[in-house]
């Protein structure tokens, strides 16, 4: 009792200093600004489609479905699925976007769109996917976080500088390495047939391929590479299942100095970065041969918070150097004469 006792003030001071720890706000600019990229191109998407009024109001309005109560409180409390609510709600969440973008108040501009886009998506419940409730638990860490510290106009208002150095609290950054993990693992362990789980047949990924309604092209021909599917789908489930690995490498790059075996590879290879890395390529994939909605660009925005402000910096001063540093060209290099 007496070490129970006495450990727990140590573990309450520990939890105090992972809140009170504050950074740069890089990552969480990056991930704001193509949080609200995500929004924005969803909604024009919609729009160029002309699918507004057609998913989203009455019969009556122009739109498929018969109404009594939609899945949205909001539209409910405000009457239903009028075309001015539709309109105003995807207007708003436009401008939501729009400010997330510029980062100009970027908090209430994620509350705003987190809200409207919500009740959207819920007007009608056959028309949208699980990304749609990741899309909101994003916009929801961005209404915890300061994204607009740096990388935005109202960083350029108050400091004279797009991207200064100013510190906020880590957190919410910590926040979003986690909702990722969550929804990795718990996508991979969903995963429970024998067409996914080791030891069946693997078959997963080519019969996604099959389905019309996800394909943006004819992939008949992954026939022909039935085995490059079947390690695919073995791939995108380690992938998955094995999510954790991150909250491990973070652990082991914040305690670098102690000694361990496995600390010491983790570090030497920087498992963090060649699991990003594996991450890009699966929603690459993805995004190239099936239309599944923002699904992957959502996940792939959040890689931005996996990397602290320092090494963000480190890669940009790396690519602009390398432009620099780039020989002229021929034409670049031959002087002109003189008129």
């Amino acid at each position: 009792m007496i070490n129970n006792a006495a450990r727990l003030p140590r573990l309450w001071s520990r939890w105090v200093q992972v809140l009170d720890h504050r950074e740069p706000a890089h990552g969480l600019a990056l991930f704001r600004f193509f949080m609200g990229l995500t929004l924005l191109v969803d909604l024009m998407d919609l729009l160029r489609h002309d699918l507004i009024t057609l998913l989203w109001m009455s019969v009556e309005d122009g739109g498929y479905r018969t109404y009594g109560r939609t899945g949205s409180w909001l539209v409910n409390a405000l009457g239903g699925p009028t075309p001015e609510l539709i309109w105003g709600f995807w207007g708003l969440c436009l401008l939501a976007s729009l400010a997330l973008i510029l980062g100009v108040l970027p908090r209430v501009a994620a509350l705003i769109g987190l809200q409207t886009f919500l009740a959207l998506a819920w007007v009608n419940h056959h028309t949208g996917g699980s990304y749609d409730m990741l899309i909101t638990n994003m916009l929801w860490l961005l209404v915890l976080a300061d994204s607009s510290a740096t990388g935005s106009l109202t960083a350029r208002w108050h400091t004279g500088r797009f991207w200064p150095d100013t510190p906020v609290p880590a957190w919410p950054r910590y926040l979003v390495v986690g909702q990722m993990v969550t929804v990795y693992l718990s996508t991979g362990l969903q995963k429970v047939s024998a067409s996914w789980v080791p030891g069946g047949d693997l078959s997963a990924l080519y019969y996604i391929l099959q389905q019309p309604s996800w394909q943006r092209f004819d992939l008949s021909f992954a026939a022909h590479v039935y085995p490059l599917t079947q390690l695919g789908t073995l791939a995108t489930w380690l992938f998955e299942v094995g999510s954790p690995v991150l909250i491990l490498a973070f652990w082991y790059r914040a305690t670098s100095e102690r000694p361990g075996r496995l600390r010491a590879l983790f570090n030497r290879f920087d498992v963090r970065t060649l699991w990003l890395a594996t991450g890009v390529l699966l929603h690459t994939g993805i995004m190239v041969t099936l239309d599944v909605g923002p699904f992957s660009t959502v996940c792939v925005a959040s890689y931005a918070c996996f990397f602290h402000a320092d090494e963000l910096k480190r890669v940009a001063t790396w690519f602009s150097t390398r432009r620099i540093a780039r020989p002229p060209s021929q034409e670049e290099s031959t002087p002109r004469p003189e008129v």
